[in-house]
């Protein structure tokens, strides 16, 4: 049975993730601090899911904490990490730059510094479509020049350089995952789906920002850790960087529009905030060439199955901070 230790699992794709890898066999050590960003209740009932799993097992640490964090691997048997702790959100990153450095960067080099140190040569980490910045050059190919619009988008375009340093000087194979917008079951509610899915159960009005103009490359939950687990069993040698898209990007105000036809929500229109891109548009020929089997699913039918998710889960009573 291989063993995985996962940061963050308490987060959104760490908990799916989690879980999937779990049903494949796989031994789950995992680690979170309950960050406060978005709602810790989501994330205790995320951990208090996988508690319920044979073969998983948890500690709250914070990877700011370097001791805490080697005294948890210390001498257990890892075939390989998956990092995805960080902080979270582009606008909250002008508010608060500060974290990004202290738990994106620094966090980071603990991370990869103590998956080294107990010589582990496996290392996957979550990077994120923000590294593009304001990129009109679509479809954005993994070898784009980056150029980050933000302080979140900087921190992961440093932890890509961080690993591929690594990568060469220690021998160490890193796969930096591009995640771009992804969404489903358990998502985060700080995010544009769950926003509009509260607007309409209080029947308050939904802010659409940017006038719906802009795109985004929706991946769901499903297929991105679909993509993982295929990336970890191809065994990828030395420094890799994947985009994990759909390649198909959707128009922001043709989803509220959607789900408006079924239920009647009332949408003001907003301009776009100064720390958001306009459009996002991935390409993923790299993925499919190295996993051949990578499919996308329909976009409004998992659309309508994350819908369904929140209200059968009543996720309005963890959802406030929002």
């Amino acid at each position: 049975m291989k063993s995985v230790f996962i940061t963050g699992v308490a987060g959104f794709i760490g908990y799916n993730l989690s879980e999937f890898l779990i049903k494949k066999s796989y031994k789950v050590y995992g680690i979170d601090n309950f960050d406060d960003y978005y709602s810790i209740k989501i994330k205790k009932k995320r951990i208090n899911q996988l508690k319920k799993k044979n073969n998983f097992f948890f500690k709250e640490v914070d990877i700011i904490n370097k001791k805490k964090l080697h005294n948890f691997l210390y001498k257990k048997k890892i075939d390989l990490v998956i990092h995805l702790a960080a902080q979270a959100g582009v606008r909250y990153s002008l508010v608060n730059p500060q974290k990004y450095i202290d738990v994106n960067i620094f966090g980071f080099l603990n991370v990869i510094e103590a998956t080294k140190k107990n010589k582990i040569k496996n290392f996957f980490y979550a990077s994120s479509s923000s590294v593009y910045g304001d990129s009109k050059k679509f479809p954005l190919k993994e070898n784009e020049s980056l150029n980050p619009k933000n302080i979140y988008g900087l921190s992961k375009k440093l932890n890509e350089e961080i690993a591929n340093t690594y990568s060469k000087q220690f021998k160490m194979n890193c796969t930096g995952l591009r995640f771009f917008t992804i969404y489903g079951e358990w998502g985060r509610p700080d995010m544009f789906m769950f926003k509009l899915f509260k607007a309409y159960k209080n029947k308050q009005p939904f802010y659409l920002n940017n006038f719906g103009n802009h795109k985004r490359d929706f991946t769901y939950i499903g297929d991105a850790v679909n993509a993982v687990y295929n990336l970890i069993k191809k065994q990828i040698k030395n420094n890799n960087i994947i985009n994990i898209c759909s390649n198909k990007p959707i128009k922001i105000h043709d989803i509220v529009k959607f789900f408006s036809k079924k239920k009647n929500v009332k949408v003001k229109l907003t301009k776009m905030h100064k720390a958001d891109v306009k459009d996002t548009h991935g390409d993923n020929q790299k993925l499919k060439k190295l996993i051949k089997k990578f499919n996308i699913s329909d976009f409004y039918k998992c659309f309508d199955r994350t819908y369904k998710w929140y209200i059968k889960n009543n996720i309005q009573d963890i959802n406030d901070e929002t």
